[in-house]
């Protein structure tokens, strides 16, 4: 087999750190997963300083062009394409259209439960109306809800009235978060794009005003006419890792995410694997009830949740996540020979995970050490 390693920052050259730092890490630990086959991966000229010195690794391809055209002219000289994408603007789901209509087999979800999974609204809907889901999947969803940006125009309009009223605790008593000793007598919401990627766009907000200036800033990470807004569950930040053969999902590790909320704004910083809590196993079996309800997801897929009272489900990201480069150190098995296995149809028999390894971001780098 003939293999494309292909991760979109890296490919782009982009130097944006809040993009780059992730996508490196995660390309060199492909790199060295898939060392003993006979693999590509695509690298801009801009950065082919990061090609590794070593031996016997996958052979880097530097590219000056575009991307897109690239892989629409050489594309078929592989047998499969293992990709890393944005969801946003539809990369992801796109690049992976073009891969299938190509013929050539991804190694990751169809390009059908990409775009279930990229627009955050659509995968609500769709895990509430799945025959597949059990109640523990139905009670775990964050009430979601799309508002669109017409609605929301003029001061004197319907929508403008309907969510300044949201944020009127007298009106709204049941809805009132914590209490003196908590987050505040206040009402939260979360403001965030429908198609965002990591924390981008999202907003934690508690007043119509602070909901009206988050509802401003997330147009400019959209494309979509709406957004979406959620109730704001206060917890723990997580993730599930987890394999899928397209039909059954097998849960890898709780990983824990560093998140923090300043100022309304909320910022990932990396975190560390495994995570343990009380909440570890039915988070991990959500997850998989979760996975399994979406057709199309195959490979790595990772689930953000919020280990709250219970466990409640942010949402389903349907490529490689950054847990994979503190996983891929620690688990009994190669990875990256898992995923492909996965795409066949094999789930590893056994998971073990020997020690735990924190990451965190630091400038362009994505630092890593045991603890």
């Amino acid at each position: 087999m003939k293999l494309l390693i292909f991760e979109f920052a890296t490919a782009m050259g982009m130097e944006d750190p809040a993009l780059t730092a992730e996508g490196r890490a995660m390309l060199s630990g492909l790199i060295y997963d898939f060392e003993s086959m006979d693999a590509d991966y695509l690298l801009s000229q801009t950065l082919k300083s990061l090609i590794p010195k070593n031996e016997g690794i996958c052979r880097p391809i530097l590219i000056k062009g575009d991307v897109e055209t690239w892989l629409t002219e050489n594309i078929q000289g592989y047998d499969a394409c293992l990709l890393i994408a944005p969801e946003e603007d539809l990369i992801l789901h796109d690049l992976t259209k073009l891969i299938e209509e190509a013929g050539v087999e991804v190694l990751g979800s169809s390009s059908d439960a990409v775009m279930t999974c990229t627009n955050k609204y659509r995968m609500y809907e769709s895990l509430k109306g799945s025959t597949k889901n059990d109640d523990s999947v139905l009670d775990a969803l964050i009430k979601t809800e799309k508002v669109c940006f017409k609605d929301l125009e003029s001061e004197d309009s319907k929508g403008t009235e309907i969510y300044r009223s949201l944020f009127d605790t007298a009106k709204n008593p049941e809805k009132i978060y914590g209490s003196s000793e908590g987050i505040g007598k206040k009402i939260f919401k979360v403001v965030k794009p429908a198609d965002g990627v990591s924390c981008t766009g999202v907003h934690v907000v508690d007043s119509f005003k602070a909901f009206h200036d988050a509802v401003d800033a997330v147009k400019k990470f959209t494309n979509l006419p709406y957004f979406i807004l959620q109730d704001y569950v206060e917890g723990v930040t997580a993730s599930v890792s987890l394999l899928s053969d397209g039909e059954n999902a097998l849960p890898l590790s709780l990983n824990f995410q560093n998140v923090h909320l300043k100022n309304g704004k909320i910022d990932y910083n990396g975190g560390h694997v495994p995570l343990e809590h009380e909440l570890s196993q039915r988070a991990m079996e959500i997850a998989k009830s979760t996975v399994e309800s979406i057709p199309g997801l195959r490979g790595y897929v990772g689930v953000d949740v919020i280990l709250a009272e219970d466990v409640k489900i942010v949402e389903v990201n349907s490529r490689l996540t950054t847990p994979y480069v503190a996983l891929r150190q620690i688990l009994n098995f190669n990875l990256g020979e898992a995923i492909l296995e996965s795409v066949h149809g094999k789930l590893p028999e056994n998971v073990s995970i020997d020690g735990t390894i924190e990451f965190q971001k630091v400038g362009n780098d994505l630092t890593m050490k045991r603890v």
